[in-house]
């Protein structure tokens, strides 16, 4: 009669055992699948990032030549109001089409500067995405370490501490 019980109870502490290992190895391989997919989502933000960054010098091409195309017409504009008014091509008149030249240059500049700076950032922005998405892999990683000594450390409780090895493995048997 008592070794009916302790095989009952060996038949329930195997069951339980392979619930417990099932839910832990279910854990695991859910931590897994959540790692990779924060990752795959911090991968999909930094290649979005790096697509905005070459918007950026698309979008920097297309004002710079509206600029010209603005500048032309305003020079154009000037030229002939400066014919209008009779002032010759030089002195004061040259020096107001020259001064235009340069603010022209040094607007160009500025918006190629603040491109160059969008650019940069975006970049960076790329950077940190794909290191998040890192964190978050080996954040998953830690969590299945710790599920799977969780997982060993309740079927070790379950068992009473460490059965021997090889034998009867443990099991109670009348004489």
């Amino acid at each position: 009669w008592f070794t009916s019980i302790q095989i009952c109870e060996d038949i329930l502490m195997g069951w339980q055992g392979a619930v417990v290992g099932a839910l832990g190895y279910a854990q695991y391989k859910q931590q897994g699948a959540a790692g990779k997919y924060n990752q795959a989502v911090a991968n999909r933000n930094a290649t979005v990032a790096e697509q905005e960054a070459a918007q950026i010098e698309k979008q920097l091409e297309f004002d710079l030549v509206r600029f010209d195309q603005q500048f032309s017409k305003f020079q154009g504009e000037t030229k002939v109001a400066l014919a209008m008014s009779g002032v010759e091509r030089s002195g004061s008149g040259l020096r107001a089409l020259r001064y235009n030249a340069e603010q022209s240059e040094i607007e160009k500049n500025i918006m190629d500067y603040n491109a160059q700076i969008g650019k940069v950032r975006k970049f960076e922005e790329a950077n940190f995405a794909r290191i998040q998405g890192n964190i978050a892999k080996q954040q998953a990683r830690m969590a299945q370490l710790q599920t799977i000594s969780n997982t060993g450390q309740s079927l070790m409780a379950m068992s009473g501490g460490s059965k021997p090895s090889g034998g009867n493995q443990g099991l109670v048997v009348a004489p």
